[in-house]
């Protein structure tokens, strides 16, 4: 068991204000488009894409601060040109993004994953790694953790991103936002496989991606109380205090522990085959983020 995990286990049992958790899917989401692409199969949810949709759905709710996972099986054999998605975002032309998209192959080629982070509006944070598992054959566990100190992208609990908050060094962070939950899939061919050489090859529609086991252990923000005029008060209110202590605000949760650490550098070491913070080519002058992150 990690020790975030265990951790959760430790504090969810001292207090829940404001503390969703669950793992059924119609209490947390809903769908959000295509609902004729939208396949409900027991504890399953499907969601499918051919030449005429792809399909998607978001969270009923936003959120401020905590962690959210799903299990997920990405699409079998071609998926070439397939984009599965998986993501937290706040709304407006000023929003923050935690970004999961996972990008089809040709058969046998390794699936890629890329994140991405906005902040303020502005992405171009691109990372994109290999996965040392095959995400076809069975359900595994993506989740973003989110607190005023760091954002966390893990892969069955593994770190595979870390985004230090450097506000300190004058850089913007994401905290004042509440943020929704979605995922979706979609055909992305003019770019998502080998920079877009690759297109999707409809005859092997329709591509699915099967999803259970959701959860969202975070602070959620009254209907009507997402938008940057409240932003304060949504901080305030899912930030720790003498009167109530949110399991993320606790210390441990402020970095990664040494064992994470240590995974995150295999990661980045065996299986990272893109870095926008080494693209000389896209940024000539080193990103400011880049240039004080540890990771």
């Amino acid at each position: 068991m990690s020790k975030m995990s265990s951790l959760l286990g430790f504090f969810v049992g001292l207090v829940l204000v404001g503390v969703v958790a669950s793992s059924k899917f119609e209490e947390l989401y809903q769908p959000a488009w295509a609902l004729d692409h939208f396949i409900h199969d027991g504890e399953l949810i499907k969601l499918k894409l051919d030449n005429y949709s792809g399909a998607g759905f978001g969270s009923k709710s936003k959120y401020m601060f905590g962690k959210v996972s799903i299990q997920l099986k990405l699409v079998e054999g071609d998926s070439a040109g397939t984009v599965t998605a998986f993501y937290m975002s706040s709304e407006g032309p000023n929003h923050n993004e935690f970004d999961f998209e996972f990008l089809g192959n040709t058969t046998g080629e390794p699936y890629s994953v890329q994140t991405n982070v906005y902040v303020n509006g502005v992405g171009n944070r691109e990372q994109r790694l290999d996965l040392w598992f095959d995400p076809t054959k069975d359900f595994h566990t993506y989740s973003i953790f989110w607190n005023q100190r760091q954002v966390v992208f893990l892969v069955d609990d593994t770190p595979i991103r870390v985004h230090t908050n450097l506000e300190h060094k004058g850089i913007p962070f994401p905290k004042d936002q509440a943020m929704g939950v979605y995922s979706s899939i979609w055909n992305a061919d003019d770019w998502a496989t080998q920079g877009g050489r690759v297109k999707t090859d409809w005859s092997h529609a329709p591509f699915v991606a099967t999803y259970k086991d959701f959860t969202i252990d975070a602070c959620e923000c009254p209907v009507g109380v997402s938008s940057s005029s409240v932003a304060p008060e949504n901080a305030k209110r899912c930030s720790s205090s003498e009167d109530k202590k949110y399991w993320w605000d606790e210390p441990t949760m402020s970095e990664l522990n040494v064992h994470q650490s240590h995974q995150l550098m295999w990661v980045r070491a065996n299986h990272m085959v893109y870095d926008y913070c080494t693209d000389t080519a896209r940024f000539p002058v080193t990103p400011a983020e880049c240039v004080h992150h540890r990771h």
